[in-house]
């Protein structure tokens, strides 16, 4: 059981399906997240796995924890980005897994594997 039942607001989420292709399943109340998204990731690293912070600002990416791959056998990224008081609580890639992951983990097992890309209903933060 989750102990995050409700949206996570102060969060950006990026990731992809199974078959359904990368997109944001988080948008922190914007109505445009990818501007916020660029700026967060632009120091960082192509990596697996990264932490950026800009000013109050963390971009986390990390694989997926349980392993799950794509249609074409690529590891699933998950990416962050956290504002307020959420971004102060992030100091490490360690973190983003331990702190944000339980946030989604619940929404995203239930339609990562979904023939097309969920709509923002179909995204429960419930247990």
């Amino acid at each position: 059981m989750s102990p995050h039942p409700k949206r996570p607001t102060q969060l950006i989420w990026a990731t992809r399906g199974h078959t359904w292709g990368f997109r944001f399943l988080l948008d922190a109340g914007r109505e445009d997240p990818l501007p916020d998204y660029e700026r967060a990731f632009a120091g960082a690293l192509d990596h697996p796995a990264v932490w950026h912070q800009m000013g109050k600002v963390v971009a986390v990416r990390f694989p997926d924890p349980q392993g799950r791959r794509d249609a074409s056998g690529r590891v699933i990224p998950h990416e962050f980005v956290a504002f307020g008081d959420l971004a102060a609580k992030i100091t490490s890639v360690d973190d983003g897994t331990t702190q944000l992951w339980p946030l989604v983990e619940h929404a995203y097992a239930r339609v990562w594997n979904a023939d097309v890309a969920p709509a923002e209903d179909d995204l429960r933060f419930d247990c």
